[in-house]
């Protein structure tokens, strides 16, 4: 038996994958990123919110946001082993989960484009390159949080059409100084900004709306994709809620560059059942 996890900072999403069963068991949990988070506060949330007790599984696969470097995902791999009580135990970055879900063994560019936005070349086996994300303020283009920002701000600043304005006042009941103090004041203002694209999915015929998509995959396209030497002759692949759910705009963007999209994913998960199923 393995169990592949795939956590965010909010959620995690585990799949028990039985040698007696076709079909693997899917659990939900609390997110775990070692940033925020000691080994013992991760053993707790796994106590109490990990609903099979005394799992014996082969091997984990466990791909996290913040799962970055050694230190760091040795903080998992603790709270884990404890847990489970196995130390065969691969702990990897989110991005590794969508190289290896959308390019399997083969080479390919590799993007998230949700609450966040990341992408790497992968060759098949490990990320060759990678331009940073540099998170909400420097970078994350294209990401439901940077989405969020700009219409926030094209709202607060008056740049957008006074109809969409009003569904905007009408639907959230927010102040301006609500806004800001969200922003500003506030943990985690990307989520904040990321809700928004709810906002913007519904009202997405508007042409105001349509070109703030456009635009932001445009610039994610520009300034990180086209970063890697093999972005003219690969597929690039997509994985993540908004790129999910906007992707007829993406696959629009990425044409206008001459780029190849390939496979877009809503969650990584189907995709590392199958590369870790290939393994077995």
């Amino acid at each position: 038996m393995i169990i592949i996890a795939d956590s965010g900072s909010s959620k995690t999403h585990w799949s028990i994958i039985w040698e007696s069963k076709l079909s693997p068991e899917t659990i939900y949990t609390s997110g775990i990123n070692p940033y925020y988070q000691d080994s013992q506060t991760i053993l707790k949330t796994l106590e109490l919110e990990f609903p099979v007790k005394a799992l014996r599984p082969d091997t984990i696969f466990f791909y996290g946001a913040g799962c970055a470097n050694i230190r760091v995902n040795s903080i998992v791999s603790k709270a884990l082993q404890e847990f489970f009580g196995t130390s065969s135990i691969e702990v990897e970055s989110d991005l590794m989960a969508a190289a290896r879900a959308l390019c399997q063994d083969n080479e390919g560019i590799a993007c998230i484009l949700g609450t966040g936005s990341n992408s790497c070349y992968y060759d098949g086996k490990i990320i060759k390159e990678q331009v940073s994300p540099l998170g909400f303020i420097l970078g994350d283009e294209g990401s439901g949080a940077v989405l969020g920002k700009r219409l926030l701000g094209d709202l607060l600043k008056n740049q957008l059409p006074k109809e969409i304005a009003n569904i905007f006042f009408d639907k959230y009941k927010l102040t301006k100084e609500d806004i800001l103090d969200h922003i500003y004041k506030k943990p985690f203002p990307n989520r904040f900004a990321a809700q928004f694209t709810h906002f913007i999915s519904d009202n997405i015929d508007d042409s105001f709306l349509h070109g703030l998509v456009y635009d932001e995959f445009s610039r994610f396209l520009s300034r990180n994709v086209l970063q890697y030497q093999y972005s003219s002759i690969l597929p690039v692949n997509f994985t993540g809620s908004i790129a999910w759910h906007f992707q007829e705009i993406l696959r629009k963007a990425a044409s206008s560059l001459d780029l190849t999209t390939g496979q877009i994913f809503q969650s990584p998960m189907s995709g590392l059942l199958q590369f870790h199923g290939s393994k077995q």
